[in-house]
This record gives structure tokens, C-alpha cells and sequence, in this order.
């Protein structure tokens, strides 16, 4: 996060101050986030593309998982909680205009605004200091949500769900196993459809687990 705040730090203050300023604070759009927003969406898909790219084999990691990798890491919660680690929600409560301040407690504490504002101050920073010097600091700053994407991926257990009501089913996950002290807890997970586990992981947390045990059970499926 130090990058990005660094980066912030250096902006023109007009450019600054668009960065912070909502629509309805201004009588014309395009002196509000909301075009900075549609170019640092841009930036930041890149950036975490370009990062993501050269880490997963190819084997393991087609076009596909790329691209849900990346939707997770650039996720409007996880936009939300960079924002949230940039000090965003106090930023734009102190640029609220005069006699606005009501509205604005209210719309700074939204996803959808927070996570348009971290993208307007990507976009910002990338018209001010380039490309390289942006994505290092995007890299940096949602790093948690990256790894949390790579560890723990949504959408196994959403691929598991659709392909069970294709077939009319549903999945239950079920611990059948925990090792190690309460700090360095291991769990161990079952996938099981219709009382026939399908698939099972292990993992840190039990949400970690049940991920790997939906990816099991996607991969024998498809073998079905």
C-alpha cells in the first residue's frame, strides 16, 4: 500500500480532487471519479494480468482460470477492502462539498463507490507517473486479494453447484478430519453428493479446504 499512497501523494491537486469527487457533488460528470474509474479498471486488470501471467504453468492454468483468478483479485470487495487500506471512506468524507456531508457518510461506505474510487486513483496515477510505476504499486497494494484468489479460488465450488443442478443433485461439505495445535490447524474436507464423497482437500481453513475437495469432484465429474 506504501506505493500507491506514495503515488496518490504526488498527484496534481486537480487531478486529486477529481479523484475524490462523487457525481452528485458537481454539476458536470466529467469532473467527478467517474472517467478516472473507467481508465484505472483498465489499469488494473492489466496490471494483475501481467503479474499473474508468468507465475502459473500453463498446464495447470488455461485462459479461463486466468481470467477467473483475476476477477476475484479485482473484485469489487476486494476493491472495497484496498480502498478501505488507502484510507478511502475518510478521504472522500473530506472532500464532501459544504452542507453535503449527510449524503456522503452514507454513499462512502458502498462497495460500488469505493471500489469506482480505487479505480479512479489507479486511472489518476497512471495518467501522472505511467504505467510500470502504477501496476508495481497495484501489485503491492492488492496483493492480499491476489493471493487470497490463488489459495482459495470462488469458483470451484460455484462449477461444483452448477453442474449438480444440472443433474438435479446437491453437495454437502462435510470436515472429516482435523491435525495440529489450534495456531497450525489442518482441515480435512469431504465433498459428498447423495452420500458419495466426490471429493476431498485439506487446507488451513475449512473454507480453503472445501475448495480443493470442489475441485476434486468437478475434476471427476468431467471424467463421469
Amino acid at each position: 500500500m506504501k506505493l500507491l499512497n506514495k503515488l496518490l501523494g504526488e498527484l496534481p491537486d486537480e487531478l486529486a480532487r477529481q479523484v475524490f469527487t462523487h457525481a452528485s457533488w458537481t454539476e458536470r460528470r466529467s469532473d467527478s471519479y467517474a472517467r478516472l474509474a473507467f481508465l484505472g479498471d483498465s489499469v488494473l486488470a492489466l496490471a494483475v494480468t501481467t503479474h499473474l501471467y508468468p507465475r502459473l504453468e500453463a498446464e495447470r492454468f488455461g485462459a479461463g482460470r486466468l481470467t477467473k483468478i483475476r476477477a476475484q483479485a479485482v473484485s469489487g470487495p476486494s476493491c472495497r477492502a484496498v480502498a478501505e487500506r488507502l484510507r478511502v471512506p475518510e478521504r472522500l468524507a473530506a472532500a464532501a462539498p459544504e452542507g453535503m456531508e449527510a449524503s456522503a457518510a452514507a454513499q462512502v461506505v458502498t462497495e460500488r463507490v469505493l471500489a469506482s474510487v480505487i479505480e479512479a486513483v489507479i486511472g489518476a496515477c497512471y495518467l501522472q507517473a505511467g504505467y510500470e510505476r502504477t501496476a508495481e504499486a497495484v501489485v503491492e497494494a492488492f496483493a492480499p486479494e491476489i493471493e487470497e484468489a490463488l489459495e482459495n479460488p470462488v469458483d470451484f465450488k460455484s462449477a461444483l453447484q452448477e453442474l449438480l443442478a444440472q443433474r438435479g443433485e446437491t453437495v454437502i461439505y462435510e470436515v472429516t478430519g482435523e491435525q495440529g495445535p489450534p495456531h497450525e490447524r489442518t482441515f480435512e474436507v469431504a465433498a459428498k453428493v447423495e452420500g458419495t464423497a466426490l471429493g476431498s482437500g485439506s487446507g488451513r481453513s475449512k473454507k480453503h479446504a472445501e475448495q480443493q475437495a470442489a475441485r476434486e469432484a468437478v475434476e471427476r465429474l468431467g471424467d463421469l
